[in-house]
């Protein structure tokens, strides 16, 4: 088994397609729509779905707001390099939410930034990324 996405909804669909896209460099990869049950789906990623996990953004039609709850955490992509990662973000109009530094009470270099809709994205530099946050 392996997991295969995560689903998102968004209230934009073409500004986070771009968010992603110009952003944080993922491609987009398909689109489908279903107008009977009206949603529109993207699917985004670094690499193709038959090689590794992407991200679907789902939009509902007319939908322009959503409660994002307390359960979502984020989502954790690994980086090489996190101040020239999160430099760009910057210069690409992105939100960095929690400079690059260590996390609390370890070592892992870690940053966050915030997508269109709020959603918290987490960088790790590579370097830790297999090591678990506490390291």
């Amino acid at each position: 088994m392996r997991i295969l996405h995560t689903m998102l909804r968004v209230t934009d669909l073409e500004r986070s397609i771009q968010f992603y896209q110009q952003v944080l460099g993922m491609r987009l990869l398909r689109t489908s729509e279903n107008s009977e049950y009206r949603y529109t789906l993207a699917f985004l990623g670094y690499e193709d779905e038959d090689k590794a996990s992407v991200l679907e953004l789902t939009y509902n039609w007319g939908v322009t707001e959503y409660e994002l709850g307390t359960a979502y955490g984020h989502i954790a992509i690994g980086v090489d390099d996190i101040y020239a990662t999160c430099d760009a973000v910057r210069q690409a109009g992105g939100k960095i939410t929690r400079e690059p530094g260590p996390v609390k009470g370890g070592k892992t270099v870690i940053a966050f930034v915030e997508d269109p809709d709020g959603y918290k994205i987490e960088f790790i530099e590579n370097t830790y990324a297999q090591a678990g946050l506490g390291n």
